[in-house]
């Protein structure tokens, strides 16, 4: 059952940076009422990456707001847009993923939304179900929708021929193709972060040319990563992912600073932030560990990855349960630490190594030539352990 006007608009702007614009949303929610019809709500993620890492649960959240108020929400995968990349705040050219790889992904996102949204109440939809079937003669058609000068306008394109950057033709239509998504699901309202405001945008006026109602456009927060400096992103090394292991994700989010904690608390929880800031800030800060790790599975393991935790940081035990590592005591350290997967390259555990962050029984190891010819426990930074057996 949909909810009053002003109740609908105070949980809609929760959060939300810009609305694009209020009198419309305002106009779009009285009809909604008046015609016992549910808005359609769009989002669009481009699977160019397995995980959906809290930075994303930021707009999610705002979905499942929408479900909650008894509209249609309709998560958009980006299949086609995905094979293409979109160049939001890139200096050069991405790398285009194949088609194989955006599949895999895309299956990976469609699990991973349950944990957030009502699947009984999203529609998921693959933008391929329309591109795939367009001509070539549709596809140049589509292109007279929009000019060159307004997609030349954007800030980042003008940037780089200001510099001199080539610009390539795939990027320039992708906020013309992300536009035209808009059209075909006919979405009243489309929600995006604040680095998507010029795609969003584009989806309003290709309404209005192809003579639809224009969407109202939400920008969300960009969420910053346990870096706290770059947006949360895989290709910054500072996300953290629904679905990773309770404990790893319980030990990043204890390792944000105290100003970057308060704003995970607005944006992935419906926490008082008045009564947070009123707590220790080590107590708060493990409370949002536990809040959101019960978030993505379950209240127990949220309790079991906090006890780890002190267990092994406050009390300076180690886990109850970590891998184990078999040598016949030849084997170099970096060697065992990129074979184990304990790094992710050689260069990282090089870094690590320069930076003191290894040892061995306790005892710091800097030498990546240095052979354990001993069981014992090879730790890595503060989370990562191995069971090292001759």
């Amino acid at each position: 059952m949909q909810k009053a006007l002003q109740e609908q608009l105070k949980v809609i702007k929760r959060g939300v940076v810009e609305v694009f614009s209020e009198g419309e949303l305002r106009k779009k929610i009285e009809e909604s009422i008046n015609e016992k019809r549910p808005l359609v709500i769009k989002a669009g993620f481009d699977p160019t990456a397995p995980d959906i890492h809290l930075g994303h649960t930021v707009l999610l959240r705002k979905l499942r707001h929408f479900q909650e108020l008894g509209h249609q929400v309709v998560f958009l995968i980006g299949d086609f847009t995905g094979l293409i990349g979109d160049p939001t705040g890139k200096s050069e050219k991405r790398k285009q993923l194949s088609r194989e790889e955006v599949l895999a992904n895309a299956a990976t996102y469609k699990e991973q939304v349950g944990k957030i949204l009502d699947m009984d109440k999203t529609k998921i939809v693959f933008n391929s179900e329309w591109f795939d079937k367009m001509s070539g003669l549709d596809f140049a058609r589509l292109l007279t929708h929009y000019t060159a000068t307004r997609l030349l306008e954007r800030d980042d394109f003008s940037l780089r021929l200001k510099e001199g950057k080539p610009l390539y033709m795939s990027e320039l239509i992708y906020p013309l193709l992300q536009g035209y998504d808009s059209v075909v699901l006919k979405s009243d309202v489309e929600v995006g972060g604040t680095d998507q405001i010029f795609n969003l945008l584009v989806g309003r006026e290709l309404q209005k040319d192809f003579e639809q109602p224009q969407q109202v456009v939400l920008t969300m927060p960009l969420l910053e990563g346990t870096d706290g400096v770059q947006k949360m992103s895989k290709s910054f090394d500072n996300y953290i992912g629904i679905s990773e292991p309770p404990r790893e994700m319980f030990g990043k989010i204890m390792s944000i600073s105290y100003e970057l904690m308060l704003k995970y608390y607005e944006l992935l929880t419906d926490e008082d932030i008045s009564e947070i800031k009123k707590m220790h800030p080590k107590e708060a800060k493990a409370g949002l560990a536990e809040i959101v790790i019960a978030q993505y599975h379950s209240k127990e393991k949220a309790k079991e990855a906090r006890l780890e935790f002190e267990r092994v940081f406050s009390h300076k035990e180690l886990p109850k349960d970590f891998p184990e590592y078999k040598t016949d005591g030849q084997q170099t350290l970096l060697n065992i630490l990129l074979k184990s997967g304990l790094v992710k390259s050689g260069n990282e555990a090089r870094r690590l190594l320069k930076q003191g962050a290894v040892s061995f029984n306790d005892t710091k190891i800097d030498k990546e030539t240095f052979i354990p010819r001993n069981k014992g426990v090879l730790k890595v930074g503060t989370r990562r352990f191995l069971k090292i057996i001759i």
